[in-house]
């Protein structure tokens, strides 16, 4: 199993696929078994790095507001 690291640079190698204004949400930049395969812990750190590398990296991400059920959503910028 990947460690947290390992998740984040596959989760943001993953948002180079997307488009401009597209909103997702982090588990949706793994496919549906993968993110299944990943222990809660581990996802919920993943959240948290993948929070920060957002806020702290000149990124096209935005985060904008959160699920009802607590999960942050992030938006691509259309200036990269």
């Amino acid at each position: 199993m990947l460690i947290a690291n390992d998740l984040l640079t596959q989760a943001i190698e993953e948002t180079k696929h997307l488009n401009t204004n597209e909103i997702f949400l982090v588990r949706d930049l793994f496919k549906g078994y993968e993110w299944n395969r990943i222990s809660r812990s581990d996802r919920l750190l993943l959240g948290t790095l993948f929070l920060n590398y957002v806020h702290t990296s000149e990124t096209h991400l935005e985060p904008i507001e959160k699920t009802s059920s607590g999960q942050q959503k992030y938006k691509v910028r259309a200036n990269c």
